[in-house]
């Protein structure tokens, strides 16, 4: 619960628009009227293709006790302005952000910041999943991750609150310093550096500066967790004042692994190493690149004073609940749901686990977004991996056919173009045979999802 003064601390306010029968507490802070029940705050956002003020009667309806915008619609009746209370200020954006600080400020809670352009998302589950064994944990749920997700996600926060796991995305330089002013976090875990978001920023060395700008923000007090085996990572080590801990497949590091191996897609095993330690662990997550993740986890939870035996009890629990998951398919095809996103760091993972698995492997591979001028290189990229992966390939979308064609020229004789993920379906479903492990995977706005609901009927 949040109060009206705390509102009112938190954006510098000097006035509110309420009548005397509101509330002085407010519940969870939304900025989609369809999210609000009764006694919420509603935050009225300015977007690019709609704005949230066109809403506020309908939050009102729906319940909201509290309005934070720029305006109090012209369209809104006296009966529907006196059922909350308005918190009028010039950019609603800048202060919900502000609110989110202040509340943040009031809670004493250590915060661990998550980025890197691949892993961030599975990295911050078993990270949570872990400190949530010994610890009541925050963190963001789904995609809550940048300027606006992150402070709803802080707004949670409450008294009993000891950790918050906070995943970090970015489309600028700037986004994850303002993400870090806000969340301050006492440790931070940069899981790499690729082509994720290239074509907004059109240069790894960009896109490699914005990721570092949650290590420069920790305190001297903080600890710095790194990938070792990214090249564009390892330098970051010299632009923090916290401490350094990496993590990686080689002894030079202080959190590594090695003996990797995959049991297709059942997960992968492999041995975690931390001085004299050496714990096995059993990772029920499909795919090599998973160990990574895993490791970046182990190093929160070891700096966090947690036993190797813990940790590694911690991620063979976790596994199984984690987004990428072999599924039943029809005609006793097994698919590998890769849907949630896509870059050709990310592809090539998924293909590299794909030629793990037993039996024919097939490829459903949509448009990667979001690539600028790598747009084209990248999808070759992937389409001459999966002509030495697959032995047959769907290639979905505009840009899939770049990868497609490039599959073929390479020399893989079944290639199958589709401008839809209906067309993908027609063509693939009477191809299907027992036994056949099917990867689906494309960028977020390719709703590649849509596939994987059908093969699994």
């Amino acid at each position: 619960m949040i109060s009206q003064e705390d509102i009112v601390k938190g954006i510098g306010l000097s006035e509110v628009v309420a009548s005397s029968e509101v509330a002085a507490y407010f519940g969870t802070v939304v900025v989609d009227s369809r999210q609000v029940s009764g006694g919420d705050l509603f935050v009225a956002l300015r977007g690019e293709r709609d704005d949230g003020h066109n809403y506020v009667g309908d939050a009102l309806r729906r319940g909201a006790r509290g309005i934070l915008a720029e305006r109090i619609p012209g369209d809104l009746s006296g009966a529907e302005r006196a059922m909350g209370a308005f918190f009028l200020v010039k950019d609603s954006l800048a202060s919900l952000q502000a609110l989110a600080r202040y509340w943040r400020g009031k809670h004493d809670v250590r915060v661990v910041g998550i980025t890197g352009s691949v892993g961030k998302t599975t990295t911050k589950e078993l990270v949570a999943a872990l400190l949530g064994s010994k610890y009541k944990v925050l963190k963001n749920e789904g995609n809550l991750n940048n300027e606006i997700g992150l402070p709803l996600t802080l707004l949670k926060l409450d008294g009993a609150h000891e950790r918050a796991v906070l995943e970090m995305g970015m489309y600028a330089i700037g986004e994850i310093a303002l993400l870090c002013e806000m969340a301050q976090p006492a440790m931070g875990v940069v899981t790499n550096v690729g082509y994720s978001h290239f074509g907004r920023l059109e240069s790894l060395e960009r896109i490699a500066q914005a990721k570092c700008e949650l290590v420069r923000s920790l305190p001297e007090y903080g600890v710095a967790i790194l990938n070792g085996d990214d090249a564009r990572v390892r330098p970051f080590a010299e632009q923090t004042r916290a401490r350094v801990v990496q993590y990686g497949l080689s002894p030079e590091y202080e959190i590594w692994a090695d003996h990797v191996e995959s049991a297709g897609v059942s997960g992968v095993s492999f041995i975690l190493h931390k001085g004299k330690e050496a714990i096995p662990v059993d990772l029920p997550l499909v795919g090599k690149h998973n160990v990574h993740n895993a490791l970046a986890a182990a190093a929160v939870a070891f700096v966090e004073g947690f036993e190797g035996e813990e940790i590694a009890a911690s991620l063979k629990e976790t596994g199984n609940r984690l987004r990428l998951v072999a599924l039943p398919g029809v005609k006793e095809t097994t698919i590998i749901d890769d849907t949630y996103n896509a870059s050709p760091a990310s592809m090539s993972a998924a293909l590299e686990l794909l030629a793990e698995v037993e039996g024919r492997k097939i490829a459903v591979l949509g448009d990667m977004f979001e690539l600028g001028s790598y747009e084209a290189e990248g999808h070759l990229h992937v389409g001459r991996l999966a002509a030495q992966t697959v032995q047959i390939l769907v290639a979905v979308g505009e840009r899939g056919r770049i990868l497609g064609k490039e599959a073929a020229r390479k020399g893989l004789p079944r290639v199958i173009f589709a401008n839809t993920n209906e067309e993908a379906l027609e063509a693939l479903l009477p191809l299907l045979h027992p036994g056949d492990c099917i990867l689906v995977k494309g960028s977020r706005g390719m709703a590649m999802e849509q596939i994987v609901a059908r093969l699994k009927q």
